[in-house]
């Protein structure tokens, strides 16, 4: 079988690392790829929206199975053209991919088919947004409808920061078109959750649970990012938590959009706020997370191609995913300045020191200069993940191993994973 995964990131990059054990498989390109990316795949110099370059390479390459990555893509129909050509890809449809693409879309069908979620309003005439901020208590979570890079969720402190925030968005197009529309909704506190499960748009087969950590700095401080490390799995759930967690928030959203002709067919990811009153749906993404992809997929021991091809091809049949018990931590190592500007192009120092077998270095955003040195090239510049017997071996191997991988500017949150020894004594 010849694979072609579309993106560039360190998901990617576990991707690729997991289809290349696959036996069936005899050939990958990545599409663009990175340093890491190029020692399982051939990478070729297409990027992730050039769709229809994409689906030219496919056809010429002949590839069984296409795999996307990134969420634009598939927002912009990556699979419907595919298809259309005769292509198996696994991802969902353009209409389905407005669970992520349209904030005000899911919100709305959450609403309708009763997930738990935040009461929310949706604005896109600045004056009503700014006049339904002042009237209420803060804080506000305020989200641009569009994608955003990861970046399009902002937390308003006050009234006042919640005006300017809107002003941002919609009057001064801070994002773009994205935020044109934006959704301002109640603010939830608690621990976050990630859920992603396979779905072939009628059944569904959840994954090992995780949790990110979003924000830039140590104790939750900073902007959001698109993610500073996970760890899987959650133990502050079980697993017959997790099924009725599923039930709750996945299972109605799959099943309104089958009714509505839209099947959801891929790989559907919850974030969710474990709130006092139960868990609240925060979001959700069309495509695996990312750095959670790099803190599950080190642990499932299921071969992942037979699962892919088949929601590809329209009918989920694998009943069950078998995993490594450990725990996998994942610590990424970003640029000065991320999640807002940052210099790229610094050597990055290390890497070929690494002999672990419990550690698996993920590239998320990296160059490999004619010179065969690997350079940044990114905001987040590397995944580094480790397994371990209990959550405190495979954290303090993935700090071993992220101290020992240096480059100009380089930052990383030091507290991944330390609330789960904190609250539950879990070593």
């Amino acid at each position: 079988m010849k694979v072609l995964v579309v993106g560039a990131g360190g998901r990617e990059h576990a991707l690729v690392w997991k289809i290349a054990q696959s036996p069936l498989v005899k050939a990958i390109y990545a599409a663009p790829g990175n340093a890491g990316i190029e020692e399982f795949a051939e990478c070729v110099n297409i990027s992730v929206d050039q769709i229809e370059e994409l689906r030219q390479f496919a056809l010429d390459q002949k590839i069984d199975l296409t795999v996307v990555g990134p969420e634009l893509p598939l927002v912009r129909g990556i699979v419907d053209q595919f298809e259309a050509a005769g292509l198996k890809i696994f991802g969902p449809s353009r209409g389905a991919a407005k669970l992520e693409g349209s904030k005000a879309f899911a919100k709305q069908l959450m609403s309708e088919v009763g997930v738990p979620t935040a009461a929310f309003q949706i604005f896109d005439n600045v004056n009503e947004a700014k006049r339904f901020i002042i009237d209420r208590e803060p804080p506000f979570v305020i989200k641009a409808d569009g994608l955003a890079g990861g970046k399009g969720v902002l937390i308003a402190r006050s009234c006042e920061e919640g005006v300017q925030v809107v002003n941002q968005m919609i009057q001064n197009r801070l994002f773009g078109d994205s935020g044109k529309l934006v959704v301002i909704e109640e603010h939830f506190t608690g621990d976050e959750l990630s859920i992603l499960l396979f779905t072939d748009g009628e059944h569904i087969l959840p994954l090992a649970s995780s949790q990110d950590h979003k924000r830039a700095f140590d104790d939750d401080q900073g902007p959001n990012t698109g993610g500073m490390g996970a760890y899987s799995p959650c133990p502050f759930i079980s697993e017959r938590e997790l099924d009725d967690i599923v039930d709750r928030t996945a299972r109605p959203v799959v099943q309104e959009l089958k009714r509505r002709d839209i099947p959801y067919r891929g790989l559907l990811y919850v974030g969710l706020m474990m709130t006092r009153s139960g868990p609240q749906v925060l979001e959700y993404n069309v495509r695996f997370g990312d750095p959670e992809a790099e803190a599950i997929l080190p642990r499932l021991k299921t071969d992942i191609v037979p699962i892919l091809f088949e929601i590809a091809g329209g009918k989920l049949k694998t009943l069950a995913l078998e995993w490594d018990p450990r725990p996998c931590i994942s610590v990424v190592m970003a640029s000065r300045g991320y999640p807002g500007t940052y210099q790229s192009g610094y050597e990055i120092r290390g890497l070929d020191q690494i002999k672990s077998r419990d550690v698996v270095v993920f590239h998320a955003g990296t160059t490999r200069e004619p010179s065969k040195m690997v350079t940044t090239s990114g905001g987040r510049v590397l995944a580094v993940s480790a397994l371990g017997d209990s959550f405190q071996k495979a954290r303090d191997l993935a700090y071993r191993t992220v101290e020992s991988i240096s480059f100009e500017g380089a930052f990383y949150r030091r507290d991944i994973a330390r609330r789960v020894l904190e609250k539950t004594g879990v070593r």
